[in-house]
């Protein structure tokens, strides 16, 4: 297999193209939030100190208020998925929500918004400043707002008495060097968001169990799903006590605060069963595990606790500890375009169907998503691969190594190659990869350009975790891994580019990877 090709000197310039004085700006939350059930909605105050730390003078800020992407048949959103055949199908549940009660202040004075000059984009306004927020100053922004959530069909919405609150909350988009990256929600394509902290308090029926970005601070609360947790995992094959109230109450607040993310979602439902564990990690570090999922017959969820550690502690070994004092893993509806989706320190799992084995493989993924997107912020949108690329490459070693299995071909794989020892399993199952991986598309193009969901599915998972092989069958898997805990070391809670990423690549391997790095812009299959 040959790695390094005529594509080098083509490629050189990106090496010149790694962030020097990097810098980014920084936001403080404060959401207060109410679930009405009945309603299906969300009424909020959210307040937001936002701190300019570039060198250039802002007279506005962009604000993704991506709740109005389901709001009617002609948004950005609404568009992709009925324009991609094998997502269309999505659209036979197709129900509006909203965000509206807008009203913006800045250090207490009210002010103007702005329509996105495209009329598909009504998911994105511009705040005007009053004055230019010079470089170094900070403002406190605040505004009200009233979402109404859609029936579940993408990432936010409601289904079977259970609420995703998803991207849900007005959010300033990223201004980084390359200056606004303001773009609409969509399915196909995630995120690109401000590292911020938050302190969120959500108040809903009393009844109801809670899963969140974040560490709870309501102590009751927090002690009573640790305890049914640790009962219920500890008698994992019993029937599982159910969370009830504590008191007659009709309605509760739950606190949350968490640091260093990129996004704050949250989970709830009444039928939830919870499992509770802690993980202890190298050097002394222990962080708390929760599983939230659906009281059902013949449920494997009852199993996993032992998912979650052993991605939390694999990842771990392989990258850089895991950073956040909390992992969560919730059940949610079946989604018919994907196994789950991933926020800082919670993930919801939409695959209900799967085999123990799958279940595994995707927790594993998306858990691995706190590593690639979280501590990792990389620009989803135009870079998929940085994030879902090497987060695959990731989880196909994690199948491998403990069931010889890989879930791009699922049951195909012959009884023979899965009796074989891992690492030549993961060379059978790359070798097919590669001889397979026919599709036009590169690794390196924005979410929104491939043609459909199969080829953006493809490529930005199955062909990015097939480069990354490639350079570990040409380094070595040891020399990989300090390749990636080195990129993951400097550019922890940061936003990198690609050739970020390069540069930190070629530091721990001790080579140019020039050419390497260049194959990410080749079209067609890798030679």
């Amino acid at each position: 297999m040959k790695l390094f090709s005529c594509l080098l000197v083509f490629f050189i310039s990106l090496k010149t193209l790694a962030q020097k004085d990097y810098w980014q700006q920084q936001l403080r939350y404060d959401i207060k939030a109410e679930l009405n059930d009945a309603e299906k909605s969300i009424t909020g105050f959210e307040t937001i100190v936002y701190k300019n730390n570039s060198s250039t003078a802002l007279g506005f800020i962009w604000f993704h208020i991506w709740a109005n992407a389901y709001k009617n048949n002609s948004t950005a959103l609404i568009q992709q998925i009925s324009n991609d055949e094998s997502r269309s199908k999505k659209m036979k549940d197709f129900g509006t929500g909203s965000i509206d009660g807008l009203a913006f202040t800045i250090n207490g004075k009210a002010a103007k918004t702005e329509a996105h000059p495209n009329a598909q984009y009504i998911d994105i306004i511009k705040l005007v400043l009053n004055t230019p927020l010079n470089p170094g100053d900070s403002i406190t922004i605040s505004t009200p707002f009233k979402v109404m959530l859609p029936p579940y069909f993408s990432r936010s919405g409601y289904a079977d008495g259970e609420f995703m609150a998803c991207q849900w909350y007005p959010k300033p988009a990223v201004f980084d060097k390359d200056g606004w990256h303001e773009f609409p929600y969509l399915d196909m394509g995630e995120f690109y968001s401000e590292y911020a902290s938050y302190s969120v308090q959500i108040t809903l029926p009393a009844d109801y169990v809670v899963s969140a970005t974040g560490t709870m601070q309501t102590k009751a609360e927090l002690d009573e799903y640790k305890r049914l947790g640790a009962e219920n995992a500890a008698g994992r094959n019993n029937k599982p006590q159910q969370y009830k109230a504590a008191d007659n109450s009709t309605t509760k607040t739950l606190h949350y605060l968490a640091d260093n993310v990129p996004d704050f979602a949250w989970f709830a439902d009444k039928d939830f069963v919870i499992l509770y564990d802690t993980i202890q990690l190298e050097p002394g570090k222990s962080i708390d595990a929760f599983s939230f999922y659906h009281n059902k017959r013949k449920t494997i969820w009852n199993n996993s606790m032992d998912y979650i550690k052993d991605g939390v502690k694999k990842y771990s070994k392989w990258i850089g500890n895991y950073d956040y004092p909390v992992v969560q893993v919730v059940e949610g509806p079946k989604n018919n375009s994907s196994g789950g989706m991933e926020y800082p320190m919670v993930t919801l799992i939409t695959s209900p169907d799967a085999k123990a084995g799958t279940l595994d493989a995707v927790i594993a993924h998306e858990i691995g998503h706190n590593w690639f997107m979280s501590m990792l912020g990389s620009n989803e949108r135009v870079h998929t691969w940085m994030d879902e690329g090497l987060n695959s490459y990731f989880q196909f070693r994690y199948e491998a190594e403990k069931y010889r299995a890989n879930s791009v071909f699922g049951d195909a794989i012959p009884a023979a190659i899965k009796e074989l020892p891992a690492d030549e399993f993961l060379r059978a199952v790359y070798n097919v990869i590669r001889k397979s991986t026919h599709r036009q598309s590169a690794i390196d193009i924005p979410a929104d350009k491939f043609p459909n969901s199969d080829e953006y599915g493809l490529i930005s998972y199955v062909k990015t975790a097939l480069w990354m092989y490639m350079l570990e069958s040409t380094v070595g898997w040891e020399k990989t891994q300090l390749a990636v805990q080195n990129y993951f070391n400097k550019w922890k809670f940061k936003h990198p580019q690609p050739a970020d990423m390069q540069e930190a690549f070629e530091e721990a391997i001790g080579g140019k990877l020039s050419s390497f790095f260049g194959l990410t812009k080749k079209e067609g299959k890798f030679e």
